[in-house]
Formats: C-alpha cells, structure tokens, sequence
C-alpha cells in the first residue's frame, strides 16, 4: 500500500441543523496514537452543543491540523490517520536540491505555513470590501457582495502597480539603508508609506473597531504608524498610543469628573468572544423579538395543593426513586391545556398556520456555555412517570454538557423555570418557530385570602408569552388560566379534564 493511500485525512463532518463551523474544545487522541474506528477523538462545539466525534479509521494519529481553541468551517481537514501503520514507517520527504539544482518541492504543510504578504492595492481579510475569514465577504447589512470585479479610479499621476515592487515589513520606504533622502518624494512607494502613516490628510487605514478604540482613547490615527498588513492600524498600535501619552503627559492637578470618568483604560475592561451557543442564542432571540409580535400575560396563583400533591407523590414507593418537582406538575399542566387549546401548539408559516398535534416539550437549561432548550420529544403520549424521568434525564444531561443538537431541535412549546433564580416571573421571548412559552416563577410563602381568611399559602406567579398573530387574548388567557387551575387543584383538574 502507498504512502498516499495509508494517509486518510479526516475532514469536520456535518454535524446537521444547517450548523457550518464548529470549534475544537478538546483533543482526544494525540499524534502517535493507535485508535479504534469510532473511537471518540475530538469533542467540538457547535452553535447548539459540545459533541464528541468518533474516528472514521482504525489506525495511528500522523498529524493534527487544528489546535484546540480554533475554529473550524465543515469539510476542513482536522486529523489525518495512517490506516496501516504495521506496512512500517513512512517515507520521508526530499529535502536535497534536485540535479539541476533547483531547490525541492515544499510539502502542502510548509505552504500553508507561510503567509503570503498582500500585493499593493489588495484589501487586508476582514477589512470592509475584502473576503472575511472562512472566505465570505464582508458587507455591510442590507448589501450582498459584488460578483464582478472591483474597480479603482486611477490616480492623477500615478503609475501601474505592477511597477511597483513590494517592500519588506518593517523597511522604512522613504530612506533606505546606503541611499541619500531626498528632500522630497513623489515615488509610489513613498506616496503608500505616507498613506499608511496618515499622512498629507490621507485616508488612514484601520478597521471600524479600530477606529472607534481610538476615538474612546483620544488618539490620532493620523499621527500612527501602522503596525499590522499594508500599514494597517491595529488595536495594539491605539492602545501603545494612548498608554504612551499617558506616561508623557504633565501632572494635572486639577481634574474634572467627567475627565477622570473618562480616563479609564481597556486594562479594567473585558472581553468574551461571541459564539458557539451564545451566538445562536443571540441570533434566535433577536429574530424572534423582531419578527413575532410578543404579548405577555400574567397569572399569580395559590400552588398549596401542588405542593402537597408532590409531598403525597414523594411518599409512594413507586415514586421513591424519582426525582419529583414542581416542574414535573407544570410540565403535566401545561400538556393538559394543549390538548384544551390545539391553537396555542402551532407555528407561523408565513400564508399558514401549522397546528401540530404533537408537543415537544422544550425545557430552558442555563448552562456554562449558554442557554439551551432541548425538548422532550411527543410529550403529550407519556404518562406522569415517563415524563418525570424524561425531564430528569433532559436537565442532568444539559448540565453535563452532552446535550445533542438532536435533543435541541423540533420544539413546539417551552417552559422556562426562572423560579430555581428566586425571580417571581418574567416577560420570555419566543423560541423562532414556536407560538408560546411560560415562565414559572419561585414559590413563596405568601398571605393570602383562602375560604375567607387571610393564611399563609404557597404562591407563584405565571408569565406567558405568545405570537400575537396566532394566539388573541382571549385564546392565550384561556390557556394561562387552564395552567393555573390545574396548580392550583390538580386532583380536581385531572378528574374534571380526563
């Protein structure tokens, strides 16, 4: 067997749910490493969950091509596996010169170790109008990018590009080592340097984020020399700046507040990257916020029962081993009242309404990589005990971290315990797709008036939010009173609606 044919290179597969990138938490395997085919080698984090992914190929570990931290776009080669490490070792690339004395053939790994410098008149990656990481374009909201070629005015006086040689980073283009200055320059090389230094009230080349860093800071991007590709200004550039001035600068001894408020540094700042669940988290909700028509209502109710329902539940011997909470009998309520109110189970579907007669049943998790929602799928068909296990296994699995994207998609109705934080309620925002979620609020010893009397009850309060274009105020408050009378009798509710 070939070298070529031993070597399998293991690309990040598709994990589903439309997910394109993943990022690598954690390698499994190390180079050297004899693996089993389905091995777990690498767990990633996608924008729903952490998985692990298993091997594709038996065999040893040659080479990992992604450190942990990186991310990663589906298809990229991530690992390479020699299938037959007992054919013996690999052969070794040339590194002797040819006999015409050519220099050898570099590997694809030292090519793409090298970073090629940008010709004069390209756009730094990640600039407004050059291609952004991952090889999509940047583009400002509202404006797809161009597929014909970009065009440049020429310049009055100017010469071809191709005239001009790129010089070295770090190489002062006015004045080089051995040559005389002149007193002036009208070169082209000389006329980027100044552009790049901002020089002759030219255009200063930073990105946006960039800029604004330097308007906080106060510092000039005019009066910088850029550091980063063509002379672009980076963060470090501003912050180098400001920290420099700083240390410059007179005692003051008179300082006004507003000056002090405004002295502080980047140094007392912090700043967390956005992506993995969060970022999907923040995608969702602000599509959903801006697309659905949101309405909040509120019920407050007297749980006492419930709650007593629950101790009695505790106590049978069948239900010993059982994790039994409240949620376990909002969860009940809120499948009772669907089956009541079919409408509020449905999604928009723009010239439709999709009423489906299945409830997944979403439960929001806050975990240490965001906020979740997977669901117990076709809840509506368990009994009270498959449903106590199933929301038993859906929380301690979210906390683990091994939740799957699988468990997180298809849901159609969500309730979300703020109650466990010691909120009383809250106005929830719509997971995209479906119609309504409650809100279940902590339960407090409260006075309230029972049977005529004013006694200390067991209270909470209900918050539920729907799609205003599928579920009216009469559909919705119909629907949270259902929940709350179940709460607040649940033997009665269960006699009366069964």
């Amino acid at each position: 067997m070939s070298d070529m044919s031993r070597i399998k290179t293991f690309n990040l597969p598709d994990l589903g749910e439309g997910l394109t990138e993943g990022e690598i938490l954690a390698w499994l395997v190390k180079v050297g490493d004899t693996i089993e085919l389905n091995q777990p080698i690498v767990e990633v984090e996608t924008a729903k969950a952490a998985v692990e992914i298993p091997a594709k190929w038996a065999g040893q570990v040659q080479a990992i091509h992604h450190p942990e931290g990186t991310t990663v776009e589906v298809g990229t080669p991530i690992i390479a596996i020699d299938t037959d490490p007992g054919a013996g070792p690999l052969e070794a690339p040339s590194t002797t010169a040819t006999p015409s004395g050519d220099l050898p053939t570099p590997s694809a790994a030292s090519l793409a170790a090298v970073e090629v410098a940008p010709a004069e008149g390209m756009i730094e990656p990640g600039l407004i109008g050059g291609a952004a990481p991952g090889g999509r374009t940047a583009v400002l909201v509202g404006y797809g990018p161009r597929t014909t070629a970009a065009k440049r005015r020429p310049r009055k006086g100017g010469v071809p590009a191709q005239a001009t040689a790129p010089t070295p980073a770090g190489v002062d283009h006015a004045v080089v080592a051995g040559d005389k200055p002149a007193a002036t320059s009208t070169s082209p090389a000389a006329q980027v340097h100044d552009r790049r230094n901002g020089a002759s009230g030219g255009a200063v080349l930073a990105k946006p984020p960039v800029r604004k860093l330097a308007k906080d800071l106060g510092v000039d991007l005019g009066t910088l020399t850029g550091s980063g590709p063509l002379g672009s200004i980076t963060r470090e550039d501003v912050q180098q700046a400001a920290s420099g001035a700083v240390a410059a600068a007179e005692p003051i001894t008179v300082t006004s507040a507003a000056t002090s408020a405004a002295s502080f540094g980047t140094d007392r700042e912090q700043r967390i990257p956005v992506k993995g669940v969060r970022k999907l988290t923040a995608e969702n909700m602000s599509r959903s916020a801006f697309t659905a028509p949101h309405v909040t209502e509120f019920l407050t109710v007297d749980v006492t029962r419930a709650m007593k329902a629950l101790d009695r539940l505790r106590g049978r011997r069948e239900w010993r081993d059982v994790r039994v909470s409240p949620l376990l009998l909002v969860a009940k309520a809120v499948l009772l009242a669907v089956q009541r109110h079919p409408m509020v189970n449905s999604t928009w579907a723009g010239d439709e309404i999709v009423v489906k007669e299945y409830v997944n049943l979403g439960i929001a998790a806050a975990t240490e990589r965001g906020l979740i929602v997977p669901n117990v799928k076709d809840a509506g068909r368990l009994s009270l005990r498959e449903l106590a296990d199933a929301l038993t296994d859906l929380v301690q699995t979210a906390k683990s971290g091994r939740t799957s994207p699988a468990a997180m998609s298809g849901g159609t109705l969500t309730i979300t315990n703020v109650g466990v934080f010691g909120v009383d309620t809250g106005t929830p925002i719509l997971p995209p797709g479906e119609s309504a979620i409650l809100a279940f609020g902590a339960v407090r010893e409260m006075p309230w008036v029972h049977k005529g009397k004013v006694k200390v009850r067991q209270v909470t309060t209900l918050g539920l939010s729907f799609d205003h274009r599928i579920i009216d105020g009469e559909l919705g408050s119909k629907f949270l009173r259902d929940v709350g009378d179940f709460l607040a009798d649940p033997e009665a509710a269960l006699l009366a609606w069964t």
